[in-house]
């Protein structure tokens, strides 16, 4: 999909596309934290039929039902193509060394080479966490890295 970026002086961002049956649409991200999504109509491309604004909590819950589950898949997907990679779901279990702690304290990436790619919380996905993420138990931590990395993160998260 071909998508087009066009600033908003003193508003935000409008990304503007066509689907594939046509329909003209755009998203404009306000520099607030709003995000509109407004549909064009057919036969004047000019002008908004319909316009659904969100807050950013909205916005971010819409994101992730549009998108961020699929993660887990598609990493699943990329498993299968690339010989050697392996992706597991590592549990946070209540009293490890890491419940409470944050991403950034495992160091995980620097002493095993894997990655941690999302965080699996109460039956949502948390794409990419940053390094001050704080781990609760419960949580699934999903790993990437050859066999021994993921296996290392894994002994990590478990045991410190």
């Amino acid at each position: 999909m071909e998508v087009e970026r066009t600033a908003l002086p003193g508003i935000g961002l409008r990304h503007e596309f066509v689907t594939a049956k046509g329909q003209h649409a755009a998203v404009v991200s306000h520099v607030s934290g709003r995000r509109d999504v407004v549909l064009y109509g057919s036969d004047d491309p000019d002008t908004a039929v319909a316009t659904l604004s969100l807050n950013t909590d909205e916005a971010n819950g819409v994101a992730e039902l549009l998108g961020t589950a699929r993660i887990v898949e598609r990493l699943a997907d990329l498993q299968r193509q690339v010989t050697g990679l392996k992706t597991v779901q590592v549990p946070i279990i209540a009293g490890s060394p890491y419940d409470g702690g944050t991403l950034g304290d495992t160091q995980a990436r620097t002493r095993t080479g894997a990655s941690i790619v999302a965080v699996i919380r109460a039956g949502q996905i948390l794409a990419s966490p940053r390094p001050d993420f704080t781990f609760d138990p419960g949580d699934l931590v999903v790993v990437v890295g050859t066999a021994d990395g993921t296996a290392a993160v894994a002994d990590i998260l478990a045991n410190g």
